[in-house]
């Protein structure tokens, strides 16, 4: 086991444990408020709109919306407290599956029975929640993030129903997908037809602008299908193999949005680099593919040599994403399925995952120099940083420091806001925290979701703790 974060009681003791792990990070001694100056309450201008500070709540998939697809109080309760945050911009609000078949669960949110009425309650919520609590909501942007599941589609209670872009020699047999014959991959067709899978993000586009959304992010990240097209080398035809027919997927739904909701900026969440596939065994994780094995199936890797991460051709994306009108990025890596410790750095595993190999400090270093990298490529496009939560009591040290510093345009909050959704107000008005609401990685928000539970903070969260999810949760971890 690793050092608890929560064991430091100084800046300077964390300094001090970034040298051991030999982790070169910014991180400022004094926390500013939004009065003394705080680089974090200034501004972020994203194409023609305007958030009022730095912070950002990624977009979190609950899974506890009806079987159709459709809003349960459980879910309203979780967008009111992202609209009382205090982050000034709502990355998404949580993935929304753009067809009923692209769902990772069944009680994940579903565009077209949403529809226009559905999405305006969801962002009327958040809209409102923050004027209540701040006065105004002129400086809130709100985005929806759309979605398909690809190769983690689990639509119905009856079990997974997999697309995949092309065949992996890992996953497939990891996962049960026979080669023989091509049945679950997704075809040029479905891709390119009337009401296929451009369209359908197209449709939902339409549907979340006439909402009152301010953007859109097309998810891009995480093993799910758009993120699986960027690594398809294995996959023939013009959707395919080269970097130009493994972007296509995505730059095509960018420029078929731009084109058809020119007033709705569009954001993208992406994996900027993958690993190779690791899987639990005998309490431990360990990777699939070895280091100096050849791999092709990743994103943003040395393929020679898998286990490097090599940012070319996401750098390059970034590019052309840029060029397309994407107005920011929202940089994350890897897939919590299969790598969870490079996607989500944390101490303590979801039930289905492995404890993690390397300190999680590293794995935190390793996401916020990747995205500097990006930044520092690529002007004119807005950056968003991931991975910070594990920092915990020093997570606005830093934030603040990499902003400062230029690193990051934005620093992104998941996980914590779960536990603790007025953290982007504390530190703004008093530099200081709440320490028993910070989220400590518990991981129990992921091992929820894994046995057919919704997604909550069930250490720190009392709606959660006490509800029945949270009774058989406890239950099912007391027999782990």
């Amino acid at each position: 086991m690793f050092p608890r974060i929560a064991r430091y009681r100084t800046v300077d003791e964390v300094i001090e444990r970034f040298k051991e792990l030999s982790i070169d990070l910014p991180i400022d001694h004094e926390v500013l408020t939004a009065e003394s100056g705080s680089p974090l309450a200034s501004p972020l201008t994203m194409g023609s709109i305007t958030a009022g500070n730095r912070f950002v709540i990624h977009p979190m998939e609950g899974w506890d919306a009806t079987s159709d697809g459709l809003p349960t109080e459980p879910l309203l309760r979780r967008w009111r407290r992202f609209g009382i945050s205090g982050a000034k911009c709502i990355w998404g609000g949580e993935a929304v599956a753009v067809v009923p078949q692209g769902r990772a669960h069944p009680h994940q949110l579903e565009a077209s029975r949403l529809g226009t009425l559905g999405m305006q309650q969801l962002c009327s919520l958040v809209h409102t929640a923050h004027r209540e609590k701040f006065g105004t909501d002129e400086d809130l942007v709100v985005a929806l993030q759309l979605t398909h599941s690809g190769r983690y589609a689990r639509p119905t209670v009856a079990g997974a129903s997999p697309r995949i872009a092309y065949h992996h020699p890992v996953l497939d047999s990891e996962m049960a997908i026979s080669s023989k014959g091509d049945p679950r991959i997704v075809s040029d067709q479905e891709i390119e037809k009337e009401g296929g899978i451009i369209d359908t993000f197209v449709c939902a586009a339409e549907n979340a602008s006439a909402a009152g959304f301010d953007m859109v992010d097309v998810k891009a990240c995480h093993s799910y299908l758009i993120h699986e097209f960027l690594s398809a080398r294995r996959r023939p035809g013009r959707w395919g193999g080269d970097f130009e027919g493994r972007t296509r997927l995505l730059c095509s739904i960018v420029e078929r949005i731009r084109e058809r909701v020119p007033r709705l900026a569009i954001g993208v969440r992406l994996s900027i680099f993958d690993t190779v596939p690791w899987r639990k065994t005998f309490n431990r994780g360990e990777p699939l593919i070895g280091k100096n094995e050849e791999y092709d199936c990743g994103f943003g890797i040395n393929i020679h040599s898998p286990h490097e991460i090599d940012l070319a051709e996401p750098i390059e994306l970034v590019r052309r994403l840029r060029d397309l009108g994407v107005v920011a990025v929202n940089l994350t890596a890897g897939s919590p399925y299969n790598s969870p410790h490079i996607s989500r750095p944390a101490l303590f595993p979801p039930s289905d995952g492995y404890p993690p190999p390397e300190d999680p400090l590293i794995g935190v270093a390793r996401q916020i120099h990747a995205a500097r990298k990006v930044k520092q490529a690529v002007e004119g496009i807005v950056t968003v940083g991931t991975a910070y939560t594990y920092l915990q009591e020093y997570l606005p040290h830093v934030a603040q420091a990499t902003v400062r510093s230029g690193w990051i345009d934005a620093v992104g909050l998941g996980r914590m806001v779960l536990s603790y959704p007025e953290f982007p107000t504390d530190i703004l008005t008093s530099g200081k925290l709440a320490r028993t609401s910070i989220c400590r990685t518990f991981s129990d928000c992921t091992s929820g979701p894994r046995n057919g539970l919704a997604s909550g903070c069930y250490p720190l969260d009392e709606y959660y703790k006490r509800s029945p999810d949270g009774e058989s949760l406890r239950a099912i971890k007391s027999r782990e």
